[in-house]
């Protein structure tokens, strides 16, 4: 099995309920976004840019692109990040030093490092106070290996884990559920039959950076032509 996910531009509306939904099942601590939504060329989102006289935009999520040759998992100087079963790549919380390595060699940007204890960034931020937030359960992958916890470590680097506490159980990821235009989809890309194979096979699917050779498992189906 050979977990993978694509997003149609075509379909994205650029809401960032993807993010929003990411950031409160995980637990993610303020100021951490796995899930980012941009509108390409443009300095603001959802600002379009002006081309032959009219304002045209699309928009592109990113976040962990969970690379089949993935640098993050090559420089890991004690085997924190890792790919699993499934091909997810997941951090271990329990073995990772913060050394950022990681951080450095992952093309996408998309690891965050956590600065500080996350209840002292939440009263920072405002939050009220024993208020938590996100999946309130640790999760241990089959080799016993902690790849969440609501209670993230100061520390450590963290990403997106296509939701590992909810797809060990059979369920999808959250931005997949909670995506309003259903333009995510996730499933085997090593089964033929499964959806998401038929549209990297039908829909000339794209993935991002393709020419470092890291072999992402995300794909993007292209825009049929620039929102105006």
């Amino acid at each position: 099995m050979k977990l993978g996910m694509v997003i149609d531009l075509d379909r994205c509306i650029g809401c960032r309920t993807c993010a929003v939904v990411c950031k409160e099942h995980n637990s993610q601590p303020p100021g951490t976004w796995w899930n980012r939504v941009f509108t390409p060329g443009s300095k603001e989102h959802q600002i379009p840019l002006a081309k032959d006289g009219e304002a045209q935009m699309y928009f592109l999520p990113v976040s962990c692109q969970m690379c089949e040759n993935a640098p993050c998992a090559k420089v890991c100087p004690v085997g924190a990040t890792y790919t699993d079963d499934r091909g997810r790549i997941l951090v271990d919380y329990e073995r990772c030093i913060g050394c950022r390595y990681c951080m450095a060699a992952c093309p996408y940007g998309v690891r965050q490092f956590n600065w500080e204890d996350q209840q002292k960034a939440k009263a920072k931020a405002g939050y009220m106070p024993g208020y938590n937030y996100g999946y309130p359960f640790e999760h241990r992958d089959r080799s016993g290996r902690l790849v969440y916890t609501p209670d993230r470590p100061k520390g450590i680097v963290e990403k997106c884990t296509f939701c590992v506490q909810y797809t060990d159980k059979g369920e999808l990821p959250v931005c997949v559920q909670a995506c309003p235009a259903g333009a995510r989809f996730f499933g085997d890309l090593d089964d033929p039959r499964s959806e998401v194979s038929r549209l990297v096979r039908q829909r000339q699917a794209l993935r991002l950076k393709e020419e470092l050779g890291t072999k992402p498992k995300v794909f993007y189906l292209p825009p049929a032509g620039p929102r105006k």
